[in-house]
């Protein structure tokens, strides 16, 4: 069989390269079609293998750790007198995540799904709709009536370090680390960066943070000015620089900074970002376009050059986050069965969390966005520590900061900075979804008292729409 003019092996109706959200397309709905699912790493993909699960197994082990290193405040005297790191390696990952990786691959393999493919090694295009697989006498060149571009994103690398030679880690190794470094230099100021300073410094690591500009910058003000003072006083902070050369010897990695001041650990972390990996698939020979490695997209997730070309998640969307790769799968997977009545990426309302500490929640407008949308705002930051709550856990930093249109009274954004920030927010996530009137929420039902909610509650009620 050929393909314009090159030889395929074997042709199919769908291709789905990468087992992140990709993975989830094939249900029941398609077993009547023939699938060829291209992975070349660990089944699951970033979230699961590096990103959000596991490092949320480390969070919570931090979380615990700086409970109890900071539990004075509430009369107990406790200390955290030792940590198993490879007992908190084996957890995570040899007893949970591994095993998850290995089962998913081999139901992908086996008799449930016979009308599924599974191809092991890298893929490129070669021509529209056309990938080659593997090296040598394994490659395979296999084509499809339809392709989903799934495959992800990966660690971004500052050439002054890629150059360097220096051994460094990113958050694809940093967690399998042998044992727990005394000391740690890492690179960049956003969620990951954050979330990893915290598990390493809560665990007994000495934490020093280089980055070009403020913590989590794009955070509203009143959330990440706080933040960055709490970040001066928890780690050995360099905000501000650029790294001018990094070295190495038997003992530490050192970093020298543009104010000649040099920055030494046992380990360096790089988290200055992520690339989407569609650099690495020969996009030209498909016919796909992209920018930088991102797939361009329609609101339906089509290819906007490639006829039969779909594509989600890192490699095409503007937000990486996992809910968000989940979604547009959804929506690519039915406008693949529903070609008639296809649906829209759903990019609105998406909210983001950073487990850190503390806990950082957001969706919607800053303050700044709304009034440079032209909004007549109404603002009400609301301290954790005005709650009966906040009261029994004695806590000096959470906020709630709510921003809404006086004019409808509908919800423009929602940040929380405190404990359970995360799932504190999805109650606002539900106000925004639905187009409810912020009024009407803070009144017309329940809140538990004392529990939690009420810095919710009485941030909805310190709104003004005078």
């Amino acid at each position: 069989m050929t393909s314009n003019s090159v030889s395929v092996d074997q042709h199919y109706d769908l291709i789905i390269l990468g087992t992140g959200s990709g993975n989830s397309i094939p249900g029941p709905e398609f077993d009547d079609k023939s699938i060829a699912i291209i992975e070349k790493g660990a089944f699951g993909g970033t979230c699961l293998n590096v990103g959000c699960i596991p490092t949320k197994m480390y969070v919570y082990a931090a979380d615990l750790a700086l409970e109890t290193r900071e539990s004075s405040r509430l009369g107990i005297d406790a200390q955290v007198n030792s940590v198993d790191w490879p007992g908190i390696v084996n957890r995570v990952f040899d007893q949970r995540i591994d095993l998850i990786a290995k089962g998913g691959e081999e139901y992908r393999r086996g008799d449930q799904t016979p009308n599924i493919d599974v191809y092991d090694q890298h893929a490129r295009f070669v021509a529209p709709r056309t990938l080659q697989t593997g090296q040598g006498a394994q490659t395979k060149t296999i084509s499809a009536d339809q392709i989903v571009l799934a495959a992800g994103s990966r660690p971004f690398i500052p050439e002054v370090i890629a150059e360097s030679g220096v051994h460094f880690h990113t958050n694809e190794d940093i967690m399998r680390l042998a044992r727990q470094p005394k000391s740690i230099v890492i690179i960049g100021g956003g969620y990951i960066a954050m979330e990893f300073a915290h598990v390493f410094e809560a665990l007994g690591t000495k934490v020093s943070i280089i980055a070009r500009s403020e913590l989590l910058r794009h955070l509203d003000t009143d959330l990440r000015e706080p933040f960055n003072e709490l970040a001066d006083q928890r780690y050995d902070m360099h905000r501000g620089r650029n790294i001018t050369a990094v070295s190495q010897n038997e003992q530490e990695v050192s970093v020298t900074l543009d104010d000649g001041s040099i920055v030494s650990a046992e380990v360096m972390l790089v988290a200055t970002g992520r690339i989407p990996n569609g650099d690495e698939l020969d996009f030209e020979l498909g016919g796909i376009e992209a920018t930088n490695g991102r797939v361009s997209v329609d609101e339906f997730g089509r290819s906007t050059s490639a006829q039969g070309v779909w594509a989600l998640g890192d490699i095409s969307s503007p937000y990486l986050l996992k809910h968000v790769a989940n979604a547009e799968m959804r929506a690519v997977r039915h406008n693949l069965l529903n070609p008639e009545n296809m649906k829209k990426m759903p990019h609105e309302h998406v909210p983001a969390a950073v487990f850190t500490h503390p806990q950082i929640a957001y969706v919607g407008m800053t303050e700044q966005e709304a009034r440079e949308a032209g909004h007549d705002i109404t603002v009400k930051v609301q301290k954790y520590g005005d709650v009966a709550y906040g009261w029994a856990m004695e806590d000096q930093s959470g906020i709630a900061k709510l921003v809404a249109d006086k004019n409808t009274g509908k919800l423009l954004g929602a940040h929380y900075m405190g404990p359970q920030a995360s799932t504190l927010i999805q109650q606002m996530i539900t106000v925004m979804a639905f187009g409810l009137d912020v009024r009407d929420v803070a009144t017309e039902q329940y809140w538990i008292h004392p529990a939690l909610p009420e810095v919710t509650e009485n941030a909805l009620l310190g709104l003004d729409f005078s």
